[in-house]
């Protein structure tokens, strides 16, 4: 439930253009590898795999699969800007570390909804930028949403993001930027409601990380020495219940 009403929130719409970082599991090419003992046989597995996921909407054809993949599907889980079952939203983090923390929060928030599972060695991800730019963004970290920032850095309740995501498309807008409840620093996220922020823009500088999680911290290591330092992050830092 939400006061906004999509009027307001189109009068309240601003500019926004920046690189977004963005964090995602590596394993997929790697993992048809090792079922298949050839270049041949992985294509073919690659293509038969594809074949079985829905079809992409037709506001991401053409799109890199980086940008395009979350508005592909509609999982029953929801998250901070989606209803279970809702159009898809892209999720990205204006420092690095931030989409560290993010990603750290699924993978412990995976861990720790799975007593049985061991901890999860590391898994190859790759870290990568796109730039965004739109007119029709909205940034809660700014007045006069900023007044609400107990009810959009709930760590536990997605139901007023959520609800506020649902008048904002109703809205025509494109962007939300929103301060990031994992980041131990709370620097600045954005969920994108629309593929058109992306323009023709492609994935680029991209890293490769591992990230092992524990059900008390979880550790993040670059490939690369170029890429930066190691970080880790606490469950509490995670603010994880």
């Amino acid at each position: 439930m939400t006061t906004w009403t999509p009027p307001a929130l189109a009068s309240e719409a601003r500019a926004y253009a920046r690189l977004l970082w963005r964090v995602v599991e590596a394993q997929h090419t790697a993992s048809t590898m090792r079922l298949t003992d050839s270049l041949e046989e992985q294509a073919t597995l690659e293509a038969v795999l594809e074949a079985s996921k829905p079809a992409l909407p037709e506001s991401v054809r053409g799109l890199h699969y980086l940008l395009a993949t979350p508005f592909r599907y509609r999982p029953r889980a929801g998250s901070r800007f989606r209803n279970a079952f809702a159009a898809g939203v892209w999720y990205g983090a204006e420092a690095l570390r931030t989409a560290l923390a993010e990603k750290s929060y699924w993978r412990l928030r995976f861990l720790l909804d799975s007593p049985g599972t061991p901890e999860l060695k590391p898994v190859g991800h790759t870290a990568f930028r796109v730039r965004v730019r739109t007119r029709a963004a909205l940034d809660l970290t700014r007045a006069p949403f900023a007044a609400e920032r107990s009810a959009w850095t709930s760590p536990v309740s997605y139901a007023r993001t959520q609800a506020l995501a649902v008048a904002a498309r109703t809205a025509g807008i494109e962007l939300i930027r929103y301060e990031s409840v994992r980041d131990p620093g709370h620097a600045a996220c954005a969920a994108v409601l629309s593929a058109k922020v992306f323009g023709r823009s492609q994935p680029r500088e991209q890293q490769e990380w591992f990230i092992a999680a524990g059900r008390e911290r979880v550790r993040c290591a670059p490939a690369a020495r170029a890429a930066g330092d190691s970080v880790e992050f606490s469950r509490a830092e995670l603010a994880v219940a």
